[in-house]
C-alpha cells in the first residue's frame, strides 16, 4: 500500500489558504537569507587563503643549484606598500621559469607593474614614485595569476647578477619585519612563504566567520519553526483522526525540507549574482578577483544542504507533543515550560571557557570552538531567562499590555527567545568588537627616513639636488634608533610638505641604498598595522552582517507570530482589547528580554576583547564608548522597525475579528 505521507502533505499545502502562503514565503525568505550570508562568509575565509597563496612566489625558495637571484624589497607611497621583485639571470645556467604573472623570465632593464600600480605611476609625479625603478620606455604588466588583488602594487624588475639590489649585499634587513626583505638563489617560484600584507588575513577572517555562524544557525532555525503553532494544529487533528507519529514526521519534514531547499537555492543564486558587487568590497591589501570568492560547487552544494537540514531539523524537533500528546496540542494545553538544566549547563560551559582563556594564547581554532560553544550555551539558556521573565513581569504588571507581554513570554519562552535571539547574539559581536585593539602610536617615527649603510654627505647631496630641506644625523654602530635597530646608517626628518614630500624624499634617496630599502615609520610599523587593520575591517564587516541576519530573524519570526496567533488576537479583539495595546503588548514581548539578554552578551564581549587585548598586550580602545553606543542604537531602531514592519499584518489579521477568531 502507497504510504498517504506525499498526498497528505500536498493536500494540507493546498488548503492552507493565504496565511499559510506567506508563512512558507517567510520561511523560505529566511532560508534564502541564511545560505547568502553563510556562502559569502565562506568565500571571504576561502578566498583569503587564495590570496595568501598567491603571494608566496615573492619569497624567494633557496636553491642548492640556483639558476637565478631572487630579491624581495618593500617600498611605500601614500602609506600603501609597493612590492619589488627584483630578478636576474645567472650567466651560464638553465633558463629559468616565468615568475607567476609574466610570460617569461624578465630580462636586465625590463620593469613589469600591476595595473594598480601603472595607474599610480601615471597619477603621481615621477620624482615621488616612478624614479625609484628603472627608466624603461613602457612598462610590462603583470597578470592576474601573480597578484592577490586588482589593488595590489606589485613591479617586477629585472636586473643583472651584478646590480646592488640582488647581490649579497641585499641580504639581511634593517627593517622592524624581515618578511619586507629577502634574497636567495632559486631555480623557480615555489615558495611556501606568504607575503606579510596577506598571511594572517584567513585567519582574522576566521574568527569573524566564527562569530556569524551561529546567528546564521539561529536564522535557520527559527524559519524551521515559522508557522509552528498553524501546522501542530493540522498535524494533532490527523494524529487524533488515526496519523502515526512516522507520518506525522514524515508530512512535516517533507514540507520543511522542499521550503527550506527553495530558499537555500535561491540564496546561492544570490550569492552566484552578487560576486562581482562582493568584489568590489576592499579587505586588506584591496578588493578581490571574482573567482576567488566563488567557493565552488562542492562548498555551494554543502550550503544549501546544512540550511535545508537545519531548518528540517528544527521543524521536526517540536513535533514531540504533537506524536505523544496530540489532544494538549488541539487545546492549546501545553506550557512549555522551561527546566533548570538549562541554568546549570550555562553556568557549566561559562565556567569551561574561564579555564580555557587563562591559559594563554588560542589557535584560531580554538577561539572558533570557544565561541561556538559560548554560543551553543546561550542558545539553551536564553529561553529559560525569558520564561523566568515572563513571570516575573507578569507578576508586577501595572498595565494590560505589560500583563499581556509577560503572559505571552511565559507562555511560549521558546518563540519569544527566536524573536530576540538573532540582535541578543550580535550584542556579543558588537561588545567584543567596541573595544578591540587600537592602532600603534607611530608619531615618534613621523617624517623621518632611516637609510642603512649611508654616508651623510652623499644623503644631503641627493637631498639638495631635489630641493627637500631636511637635518641629516649620522648613527653609529654604538647607537640604538628604532629604525635602524643597531645598524649604522644615516635619519633623515624631512621638513614639512607632508606625505608628498616625504615620498618624494625616499624616492630622493632611493640610490643611496640600493641594496636595501629605504626605511620609513611604514615599513617599521607594517607587521603591527597589518594585523590591526585586518582585526578593525573584519570587526566592521562581521557587525554589519550580524545585524543584518539578526533584523532579517526577528522581523521574518515576528510576522510569523503574528499569522501564528491570529486566532488569539482576533478572540482578543473580540473582547474589546484594543488594537493599540495589542500593538504594544508585541512590542513590550520583545523589548524586555532583548535588554535584558543583550546587555548581558554585550558584556561577555566586552570581558572576551579584554581577554583578547591582554594576550597581544594592547590597551583597551576608549573611544570604543561611542561606537558601542552606536552598536546598541542600530540594534534597538533595527528591532524596532523589524517589528513596525509586520504592524500592518496585525491590523490585517485583526480587522475582520469574527473571521479571525473562526
Amino acid at each position: 500500500m502507497r504510504s498517504p505521507v506525499l498526498f497528505l502533505t500536498w493536500h494540507l499545502s493546498r488548503s492552507s489558504g493565504r496565511r499559510g502562503v506567506q508563512s512558507r514565503l517567510l520561511a523560505a525568505g529566511a532560508a534564502a537569507v541564511g545560505a547568502f550570508v553563510l556562502l559569502v562568509i565562506a568565500g571571504a575565509a576561502l578566498g583569503s587563503g587564495t590570496r595568501a597563496d598567491r603571494t608566496a612566489w615573492r619569497t624567494p625558495e633557496p636553491a642548492r643549484h640556483a639558476t637565478a637571484v631572487q630579491a624581495l624589497a618593500t617600498t611605500y607611497v601614500r602609506h600603501e606598500p609597493v612590492t619589488v621583485v627584483s630578478l636576474a639571470q645567472l650567466p651560464g645556467r638553465p633558463r629559468t621559469p616565468a615568475p607567476p604573472g609574466l610570460t617569461a623570465f624578465p630580462r636586465q632593464g625590463e620593469v613589469h607593474v600591476s595595473p594598480a600600480l601603472a595607474a599610480l605611476l601615471h597619477q603621481l609625479p615621477a620624482n615621488q614614485l616612478a624614479d625609484r625603478f628603472p627608466k624603461v620606455s613602457s612598462y610590462g604588466t603583470i597578470g592576474a595569476a601573480g597578484l592577490a588583488s586588482p589593488d595590489e602594487l606589485v613591479a617586477v624588475v629585472g636586473r643583472a647578477p651584478t646590480d646592488p639590489a640582488v647581490s649579497r649585499a641585499a641580504e639581511g634587513s634593517t627593517v622592524a619585519d624581515i618578511d619586507q626583505v629577502a634574497r636567495a638563489g632559486i631555480t623557480g617560484f615555489t615558495g611556501e612563504h606568504a607575503s606579510l600584507f596577506t598571511s594572517s588575513d584567513q585567519q582574522i577572517a576566521l574568527v569573524g566567520v566564527g562569530l556569524l555562524v551561529m546567528p546564521v544557525v539561529v536564522l535557520s532555525a527559527a524559519s524551521g519553526r515559522l508557522g509552528a503553532a498553524r501546522r501542530e494544529q493540522q498535524l494533532a487533528a490527523l494524529r487524533l483522526a488515526g496519523a502515526t507519529p512516522r507520518q506525522i514526521i514524515g508530512m512535516t519534514a517533507l514540507e520543511t525540507a522542499a521550503l527550506g531547499a527553495a530558499g537555500a537555492l535561491t540564496g546561492a543564486a544570490l550569492y552566484a549574482a552578487a560576486l562581482p558587487a562582493l568584489a568590489e568590497i576592499p579587505y586588506g591589501i584591496g578588493g578581490w578577483y571574482t573567482s576567488q570568492l566563488w567557493v565552488g560547487l562542492p562548498w555551494l552544494a554543502a550550503a544549501v544542504a546544512a540550511v535545508t537540514g537545519l531548518i528540517t531539523v528544527s521543524a521536526v524537533s517540536t513535533l514531540r507533543q504533537v506524536a505523544t500528546s496530540p489532544l494538549g496540542v488541539a487545546q492549546q494545553a501545553d506550557p512549555r515550560r522551561t527546566r533548570l538544566i538549562r541554568l546549570v549547563l550555562f553556568v557549566a560551559v561559562l565556567l569551561y571557557l574561564w579555564s580555557s582563556t587563562s591559559g594563554g594564547q588560542l589557535s584560531a581554532r580554538q577561539v572558533m570552538g570557544l565561541l561556538l560553544m559560548f554560543y551553543g550555551a546561550f542558545w539553551l539558556f536564553g529561553p529559560w531567562v525569558v520564561d523566568r521573565l515572563g513571570r516575573l513581569v507578569s507578576r508586577f504588571a501595572r498595565r494590560p499590555a505589560t500583563l499581556l507581554a509577560g503572559r505571552r513570554l511565559s507562555d511560549d519562552p521558546r518563540g519569544a527567545w527566536r524573536t530576540v535571539s538573532g540582535l541578543v547574539l550580535a550584542g556579543f559581536a558588537a561588545g567584543f568588537f567596541a573595544v578591540s585593539m587600537v592602532g600603534m602610536d607611530s608619531s615618534a617615527h613621523r617624517g623621518q627616513i632611516a637609510v642603512a649603510g649611508a654616508h651623510a654627505s652623499e644623503v644631503r647631496t641627493l637631498l639638495r639636488d631635489a630641493g627637500i630641506p631636511a637635518t641629516v644625523r649620522t648613527v653609529g654602530e654604538d647607537e640604538w634608533d628604532e629604525l635602524l635597530n643597531s645598524t649604522p646608517g644615516v635619519i633623515v626628518h624631512v621638513s614639512g610638505g607632508g606625505q608628498a614630500r616625504l615620498d618624494a624624499a625616499v624616492t630622493a634617496l632611493t640610490p643611496a641604498s640600493p641594496a636595501r630599502p629605504v626605511i620609513t615609520q611604514d615599513s617599521a610599523t607594517a607587521g603591527d598595522r597589518t594585523a590591526i587593520g585586518r582585526f578593525a575591517e573584519v570587526s566592521t564587516a562581521t557587525l554589519a552582517l550580524s545585524f543584518l541576519v539578526a533584523t532579517t530573524s526577528a522581523g521574518l519570526t515576528a510576522a510569523a507570530g503574528v499569522l501564528d496567533r491570529r486566532r488569539i488576537y482576533g478572540l482578543l479583539r473580540l473582547a474589546g482589547t484594543p488594537l493599540k495595546v495589542l500593538d504594544r503588548a508585541r512590542v513590550r514581548e520583545t523589548v524586555i528580554p532583548l535588554v535584558v539578554l543583550a546587555g548581558g552578551t554585550t558584556a561577555v564581549g566586552v570581558y572576551a576583547s579584554y581577554r583578547l587585548n591582554k594576550i597581544f598586550g594592547a590597551t583597551l580602545n576608549t573611544s570604543g564608548t561611542l561606537q558601542l553606543g552606536a552598536c546598541v542604537a542600530v540594534g534597538a531602531l533595527a528591532m524596532f522597525a523589524a517589528i513596525g514592519m509586520s504592524r500592518p499584518l496585525l491590523r490585517r489579521v485583526t480587522r475582520d475579528a469574527i473571521r479571525s477568531a473562526d
